[in-house]
């Protein structure tokens, strides 16, 4: 899987400051970082650079890839850290997408397949590149090792991931757990496919609840069905409020919209989300279209698995 980088786009068109890319590089060369990882020079920047487009320093050879291989591979006389005063490189002014994606590469399984490694290295790339609005974050697997994309920072679609993330481990549900990793990478990538699985996540949730009450779910009840069927069996209905209650109104308006949410969110996932065929016209919702669903649909099973524990606490034994 070749490292990705996010485009800035409207929402966030900062790029990396040198003070912040200095920085970055100042820490690499302190701990001692190889940044080729297991590869040899040449082999780590032709995943970036077009070698043989830019020029050499050595006049015995026509352009970069023979300078690098002279002098990294075949004589060794440059110093280690080269790379990152090379003005042909130009790592500390070139364009953003292209400094981040030298970040991925170095964290690639292909390049540093130790796994401990390279998540310490994507905590240390993530403290300074956060405070400009940006991160790494794992995209997919390679051998059971992640892989790395640079996207937008934001601190709010963090915590419903979390969230989501949270819930998956207390349900002990492994699909879940792969849902919202399949989300977190595709929300700003793959806005359609996050959708698709906003929905399949509160499916799984809706699923693996009744599961855990002894409840069949049916093989063919529908995304709407279920919710349904998961609030009534955890006493969610509107009807289920005493007009007692301090503010009754108010709290059937608000699990009504609920019941309402988890019905537009499979609407929405019918018409923009994954798994449909598009004609030539079509357009596609942008990322934060995405994180609005995917946020509605973390705040629904939130909401349910949190009353799911609470009833069982509370329940007497069977």
């Amino acid at each position: 899987m070749k490292s990705v980088v996010t485009p800035p786009g409207r929402e966030n068109n900062r790029g990396v400051p040198r003070s912040t890319r200095r920085n970055i590089v100042d820490g690499l060369r302190i701990e001692g970082v190889r940044w080729s990882g297991v590869l040899d020079d040449l082999d780590f920047l032709e995943r970036i650079f077009d070698l043989s487009a830019l020029p050499s320093h050595d006049n015995r050879f026509p352009n970069a890839a023979g300078d690098v291989w002279q002098h990294r591979i075949n004589n060794d006389d440059w110093e280690d850290d080269w790379v990152y005063s090379d003005p042909r490189l130009d790592l500390v002014g070139c364009p953003t997408p292209t400094f981040l994606q030298f970040l991925c590469e170095m964290v690639h399984p292909v390049v540093r397949p130790d796994t401990e490694e390279a998540m310490k290295l994507v905590g240390h790339f993530n403290d300074q590149l956060r405070q400009e609005g940006w991160e790494l974050c794992e995209a997919a697997r390679m051998a059971g090792r992640p892989c790395f994309v640079a996207r937008r920072y934001r601190p709010g679609q963090d915590r419903a991931i979390a969230r989501a993330q949270a819930t998956a481990r207390s349900l002990s549900a492994g699909w879940m757990k792969e849902e919202v990793e399949r989300i977190e990478g595709a929300i700003e990538k793959d806005p359609a496919l996050a959708i698709g699985t906003a929905k399949d996540l509160i499916e799984s949730c809706c699923k693996s609840v009744l599961l855990e009450r002894g409840i069949e779910a049916g093989r063919k009840a529908n995304l709407p069905q279920l919710a349904k069927r998961t609030a009534g069996e955890l006493k969610l209905v509107p009807e289920g409020i005493p007009d007692t209650a301090k503010g009754a109104d108010n709290i059937r308006r608000v699990l009504q919209n609920l019941a309402a949410l988890v019905h537009h969110l499979a609407e929405l996932r019918g018409l923009y989300g994954s798994g449909h065929g598009r004609d030539g016209k079509y357009r596609g919702l942008q990322p934060r279209h995405a994180r609005l669903a995917v946020g509605a649909a973390v705040a629904f099973v939130d909401f349910v698995t949190e009353t799911h524990a609470e009833r069982t606490t509370t329940e007497p034994a069977s």
